[in-house]
């Protein structure tokens, strides 16, 4: 029973402690701080950047949707066993190196994207002397929503 209530003791004071130093960590922050959100999911969708690289992905999908149709098209003309494999590791390799190229593009594109949204987000918010922006989705309430100059200056 005294182990419970030293437990017991124990966690309460450890909990004071925690709240106490929560409250001295937030009493630090300045009455002028300025807070501002973005939507980046709608500063995402409505950017011609993305715009275009999806087009380019639809373009690449479809090529490759080609590329499958001709091997298989040519695999099934070919009768010689022996031949027939050897075609099939062939297109095998070739679609794993497209795929490869395709996903290793869509990345680096996809990363320069996101720094460049970055980065005028970072740019507003310096502008208009925001000390933090979150994102929209993580905020319950508060905060001067900025999506639609990003989404503009985006564009």
């Amino acid at each position: 029973m005294k182990n419970n209530f030293k437990i017991l003791t124990i966690s309460l004071i450890a909990f004071g402690i925690g709240l106490t130093a929560g409250n001295f960590a937030i009493s630090d922050v300045p009455a002028n701080y300025k807070v501002a959100v973005v939507d980046v999911q709608k500063v995402v969708e409505s950017s011609a950047q993305v715009k275009a690289l999806k087009s380019e992905q639809a373009k690449k999908s479809q090529e490759i949707a080609k590329f499958i149709e001709t091997a298989k098209s040519t695999l099934d003309k070919e009768k010689d066993a022996s031949k027939k494999k050897a075609l099939e590791e062939k297109y095998n390799k070739e679609f794993q190196a497209k795929r490869e190229s395709i996903a290793k593009n869509y990345e680096t594109k996809l990363l320069a994207i996101d720094k460049s949204i970055s980065a005028v987000i970072d740019t507003n918010a310096k502008a208009n002397g925001y000390d933090l922006v979150l994102a929209k989705g993580a905020v319950l309430s508060g905060g001067t929503d900025i999506t639609d100059q990003i989404a503009k200056a985006v564009k």
